[in-house]
């Protein structure tokens, strides 16, 4: 049986407002935007092909809305993979994407922690090959 993880919820406070930030600023592709009626929407954006994507949820309720920017409990939990770290680093700042650090270089690859529109923890990262 092949399985993978197909699609992230993410918590957003607006549609309009979370597609100009992951697709306006951080370039995703809009795969997805669909009236559900009664203000809800199916909106799901993709980094490119071949991973995961993600769908943008409206928070419905204050239970919700508490947890939009802090899903991942102030860690990094969203990582973002990248076969040109320095290209897409200079961008996402060019387009006003908050880094919390300098890009560093591990063992493992070149990583910068960044911020989304909401504060949730990404990790920009070009792994080693």
């Amino acid at each position: 049986m092949a399985r993978h993880l197909a699609l992230i919820s993410l918590l957003v406070a607006d549609y309009d407002e979370a597609l100009g930030f992951y697709v306006g600023k951080l370039g995703f592709d809009l795969i997805e935007d669909t009236d559900m009626g009664a203000g809800k929407r199916w909106v799901v954006v993709s980094p490119g092909p071949g991973g995961s994507r993600l769908v943008l949820a409206k928070a419905a309720d204050a239970h919700q809305a508490a947890r939009i920017g802090d899903q991942g409990g102030g860690r990094v939990w969203l990582f973002l993979h990248t076969d040109d770290f320095a290209g897409d680093h200079a961008r996402m700042s060019a387009a006003g994407i908050r880094f919390l650090e300098a890009p560093r270089h591990e063992a493992y690859g070149s990583v910068a922690v960044f911020e989304d529109l909401y504060g949730n923890r990404w990790d920009l990262l070009e792994p080693k090959a």
